[in-house]
């Protein structure tokens, strides 16, 4: 169970209602599904070859979900360039599901079935209607964004954040119940100060079944919360906003679209309305800010973000250095940074093997199978990717815990600065509750 599930879940319901919302895009395999980065073969061996499925050309945008797969990317070019994984070149192949479930089953097929890639990598799907495939198939699915329950249901899935459920295959979680945390609201709370939250949603099931989730740990964690919800067709956010002073808002939570949220902020600026933050997920976490608000200069002097993984800004972590030199010149984005992670985490798996086996007495590469790849994604002790991550574990547990003790990854946009970490992840802890519900 991820210590960040309730937002998490928050992203999956809104990209869920994008894609409700835009379906007469259709689920037509985009012509563009397979793109194959070529490789040459090694004199060291044969390559490694891992998959990457990524839903590039979804309704939701062109660019809305390639950061993960950039930085999976990244690392495996850098990887190579160092001489590869024991001297084996890592092939990455990748596969544009196009956001629809018949084009996710299609890359599963492509990749798992034809080109018998040993693992996936970095998954980022709108509808992983293949995770099923996946775990039948038995191979290893490393690091993937958990935009759907299926790193919370299927064996052989481990996605970015970890888990606690028993994930059987059935269903999620526990009879089909996930948890999430408070931590979030607990840490504006006490560092903050704040005590009355907005909580701003369309008027569509999914973006309003998010807002109820974030209003009940909002009230778990003492706020008053002012409920406020809009049109999708017409939202008339002047109102909002105006409410929103009314109101004496301290701190603003959403379950909207980026668009939703511009719009927003564009209201409140017009009307001059303020509040201490205005608060935003990982998916938002990117160098792209600066343009996205540019008409909208006090809502973005507000904005934070919060996550489970370092800021990607954060240049005196070497984790942070190594990833931001490997990347260049392109803008950045968090997800990207977690994509480099996941990377990271399947490559230290397969390299415990290729150790395991040469202690064995064996040959270079006899220890690398995909059970011991997953008893290393499996082991008690959480995965770190060099400090990059907050403890990531997968621990099947029988029942769900009541509370948990949790960190948190905060930071702030100041424009000039672009992303300042608010102390450190790893200290920035509490125990909350764990407040169930059904994805």
């Amino acid at each position: 169970m991820s210590p960040f599930r309730a937002a998490e879940a928050g992203a999956a319901l809104l990209l869920g209602l994008l894609l409700i919302l835009l379906t007469a895009c259709g689920s037509r395999l985009p012509e563009r599904a397979f793109e194959t980065r070529p490789t040459a073969h090694p004199s060291g061996g044969e390559p490694l070859r891992v998959g990457i499925i990524t839903s590039v050309t979804s309704p939701v945008g062109g660019q809305a979900f390639t950061g993960t797969r950039d930085g999976a990317r990244a690392y495996f070019d850098a990887l190579n360039a160092r001489g590869g994984l024991d001297g084996r070149r890592i092939e990455v192949e990748t596969c544009d599901d196009g956001g629809s479930g018949v084009g996710n089953n299609a890359c599963v097929h492509r990749l798992v079935d034809e080109r018998r890639v040993f693992a996936l990598v970095a998954t980022t799907a709108l509808d992983y209607a293949g995770a099923p495939l996946v775990s039948r198939a038995g191979v290893p699915d490393v690091g993937g964004q958990p935009l759907t329950p299926a790193y919370d249901t299927y064996p052989h899935l481990y996605g970015i954040y970890g888990s606690s459920a028993p994930r059987t295959g059935k269903e999620p979680g526990w009879g089909g119940v996930l948890y999430g945390g408070t931590e979030v609201y607990r840490w504006f709370a006490r560092e903050k100060g704040a005590r009355t939250a907005a909580v701003v949603s369309y008027n569509q099931s999914a973006s309003a079944a998010y807002a109820r989730l974030v209003t009940r740990g909002l009230r778990a964690e003492g706020y008053r919360v002012v409920e406020e919800q809009v049109d999708f067709a017409l939202p008339n956010f002047r109102a909002v906003a105006a409410d929103l002073r009314a109101q004496h808002v301290d701190v603003l939570f959403d379950a909207m679209d980026t668009h939703g949220n511009v719009r927003l902020c564009e209201a409140m600026e017009s009307l001059g309305v303020r509040v201490d933050a205005k608060v935003t997920n990982v998916q938002n976490w990117s160098s792209s800010v600066a343009r996205d608000y540019a008409r909208a200069p006090g809502c973005r002097d507000a904005l934070w973000v919060t996550g489970a993984s370092r800021n990607h800004q954060d240049t005196g972590h070497p984790a942070v250095r190594e990833f931001r030199a490997a990347m260049g010149d392109r803008p950045l984005s968090q997800w990207q940074l977690e994509g480099w992670a996941a990377a990271m985490w399947f490559t230290d798996a397969a390299r415990s093997c290729l150790a395991s086996g040469r202690n064995d007495g064996g040959a270079a590469g006899d220890g690398l199978t995909r059970a011991c790849v997953e008893a290393y994604l499996n082991r008690p002790v959480g995965y770190t990717a060099r400090g990059l991550l907050l403890p990531v574990r997968y621990e099947h547990l029988a029942r769900p815990p009541a509370t948990r003790n949790t960190c948190l990854s905060v930071a702030r946009w100041q424009d000039g600065r672009g992303w300042v970490s608010q102390g450190e992840m790893t200290e920035n802890c509490a125990t909350v509750p764990q407040l169930g519900y059904r994805p």
